[in-house]
């Protein structure tokens, strides 16, 4: 199994360490943060990615978009950016 861990650097910046696979993210929930907001993810920590993680991350985009919430990701891997140009959601998170 691997461990995926969520650290709050503020109330709206948080650092993903681990790997973001399907094994990891059904144990991660991100933090509510207020509306009107964004909800930034540090993904420098990331060791790899696969296809469900990307699926977790384009999920939560769509969740925290119905509560007027963005999400932006910063330090992508290049595993990530790789999936995301095979997607073609390279733009979603912008």
């Amino acid at each position: 199994m691997s461990l995926l861990t969520l650290k709050a650097v503020n109330d709206t910046t948080y650092v993903l360490s681990g790997e973001l696979n399907r094994y990891s993210v059904p144990s991660v929930k991100l933090p509510k943060v207020p509306t009107q907001s964004t909800l930034t993810l540090d993904l420098s920590e990331v060791a790899k990615v696969d296809t469900a993680g990307l699926a977790w991350l384009i999920y939560n985009f769509s969740q925290l978009q119905r509560n007027n919430i963005s999400l932006k990701l910063v330090h992508l891997p290049e595993q990530l950016k790789k999936l995301m140009q095979l997607g073609h959601v390279e733009n979603l998170f912008e």
